[in-house]
């Protein structure tokens, strides 16, 4: 390998599946010109805090930096003005920690008969709904499970609470 070479450089010259160059060395993206000239990059400024109702998107088991077990949780927000956008929250697992993990759990519905079931159990959380909180205070961001929702279609409604109207 050379100083102007590198191993992605030299797998795409081995790739057989490597897109065809361009002029350039690259793809040919011509096409696209035009309409990268009208696009507009999107906005992705972080979610402000506040109180949220959002829907599990997706929820698997994941490892944290200093290798602790943990959740990792995509809530997308259900209603109002930021409707279809993003907020994730990792629950790391440690001795310290479990108890909030478990109080996730309570609010989700989910009961264990063991700890270590909680992978299998992580499907049973997808698609519910719930209000959260998120808070930022400095660099760090915690988003709290609040309560359990009960949406039906087209409505909007608290568990165990009766409709605004």
């Amino acid at each position: 390998m050379t100083p102007e070479t590198n191993a992605f450089d030299q797998q795409q010259a081995t790739d057989p599946y490597a897109p065809n160059q361009g002029a350039a060395g690259g793809p040919d993206l011509s096409a696209f010109d035009d309409e990268y000239a009208q696009a507009e990059a999107p906005d992705f400024d972080e979610v402000p805090d506040g109180k949220y109702q959002v829907r599990i998107e997706a929820a698997r088991m994941s490892e944290s930096q200093k290798h602790d077990p943990m959740i990792k949780w995509d809530l997308v927000i259900i209603s109002g003005q930021l409707a279809g956008r993003h907020i994730f929250k990792n629950s790391v697992i440690t001795q310290a920690s479990l108890p909030f993990v478990k109080g996730d759990l309570k609010v989700l519905g989910v009961a264990l008969p063991k700890f270590s079931d909680l992978p299998k159990h992580l499907g049973l959380t997808l698609d519910k709904k719930l209000q959260i909180t998120k808070r930022t205070k400095d660099e760090f961001t915690n988003v709290y499970f609040n309560k359990l929702l009960t949406i039906p279609d087209g409505g909007s409604g608290l568990e165990g609470e009766p409709a605004p109207f």
